[in-house]
């Protein structure tokens, strides 16, 4: 650990807080499609994506940032956006959580700007771009958007801060200068599309840059050529790869819709946030985990399970959004759900074979007889 970093055991009640997010957001979904949940849950359904959103995915972002800056003032970023998803949960008022949020927010933004200023790269300004975005969406939140009005700009610090990762890593297979000026029209986009979002030219757009990052990625990424790999390698291949085309139907969908409105929102939200995102979590998971948690995660065969989950459920809820069957919509939430809980059980499980390797290994040798 580097001096002035923050040790593991401080670590963890800020990964905690964003996994208290994300149980109780995935509950608040589950009661929005019609499900019974416990009634404490029930009362933030509305919050379902500020949960999701920011308090788990921008806590857990800003965790894994404030251990590649190593510094401890970088933990008041994930430390915020925890409280205020536990805020949130606690009942508070809103704006006490909307708050708290965009303060963590703006430390993520100060922080990955910080290392953009020293690595001039266009990878970390596109990260930088996507924290900014992140707190524009959360200041619009605090001061009484709709979270319909700001969900763009939300989807912009995702995408953005995973585009921005995947281009880093692309410096092994470095893109053409004709692919980096394409990069930066669709980054422009995107910016202009997710700031428009209220107005049908920005939907457009929005849509246009979400469709061009999706076949940008799919054309260089390195995962075309490490898919043809082993183990664990192949495996986060097939999630980034996916997690591609699901970027893509999203964007579709959004162009043929035209707005983010009824079962399109539902439709193209899902197809992004958890088509593509989570599968760039559950693809990457085995990486960052034990570069935050200081642990070891083996690669395992179950690890697929959760994916095949994700875009089977996927798969039904979005032909409950194309037929206008609820039902069918409100199963596809419920196996959502099911595929979270799959990816946590095999994190967990993957660990504790992780830490048994390890108390193998060092296990003295038996005595001979």
């Amino acid at each position: 650990m580097r001096a002035g970093d923050l040790g593991v055991p401080f670590r963890l009640p800020l990964l905690l807080l964003g996994f208290a997010s994300l149980l109780v957001g995935v509950l608040a979904g589950l009661a929005r499609l019609g499900w019974n949940v416990p009634p404490a849950t029930a009362q933030v359904m509305l919050l379902h994506g500020p949960l999701m959103v920011s308090g788990f995915l921008g806590t857990v972002i800003g965790l894994e940032r404030a251990v590649a800056i190593g510094r401890r003032w970088a933990y008041a970023g994930p430390l915020l956006t925890g409280l205020g998803g536990a805020a949130i949960l606690a009942g508070l008022p809103v704006q006490a959580g909307a708050a708290a949020i965009a303060l963590g927010s703006l430390v993520l933004l100060v922080g990955t700007t910080m290392i953009t200023l020293r690595q001039r790269e266009l990878f970390m300004a596109t990260m930088a771009l996507g924290a900014l975005s992140w707190l524009a969406g959360n200041i619009m939140w605090l001061t009484g958007s709709p979270v319909q009005g700001v969900v763009a700009l939300w989807m912009n610090f995702l995408v953005l801060t995973i585009a921005g990762e995947r281009l880093e890593l692309s410096r092994l297979l470095p893109p053409s200068p004709g692919a980096k000026l394409a990069f930066g029209v669709i980054l422009t986009t995107l910016l202009a599309g997710g700031f428009l979002s209220s107005d049908p030219v920005g939907i457009i757009l929005f849509g246009a840059g979400l469709l061009g990052l999706a076949l940008w990625l799919l054309r260089q990424d390195i995962a075309r050529r490490t898919v043809k790999g082993r183990g664990l390698t192949r495996f986060i291949a097939v999630c980034l790869l996916s997690g591609y085309a699901w970027l893509a139907v999203g964007s579709v969908t959004l162009l043929a819709a035209g707005s983010l409105t009824g079962l399109a929102y539902d439709a193209v939200l899902h197809a992004v946030l958890i088509g593509f995102v989570f599968s760039m979590v559950f693809g990457h998971a085995a990486v960052i985990f034990p570069s935050v948690m200081r642990v070891k995660m083996p690669y395992h065969w179950t690890f697929y399970l959760p994916l095949l989950a994700l875009h089977a459920s996927l798969l039904v809820r979005l032909a409950g959004d194309a037929l206008a069957l609820p039902d069918v919509r409100a199963l596809g939430g419920l196996l959502n759900a099911v595929a979270l809980a799959l990816f946590v059980a095999s994190t967990v499980s993957s660990v504790i074979r992780g830490f048994r390797s390890t108390r193998r290994s060092h296990a003295p040798a038996s005595a001979p007889g």
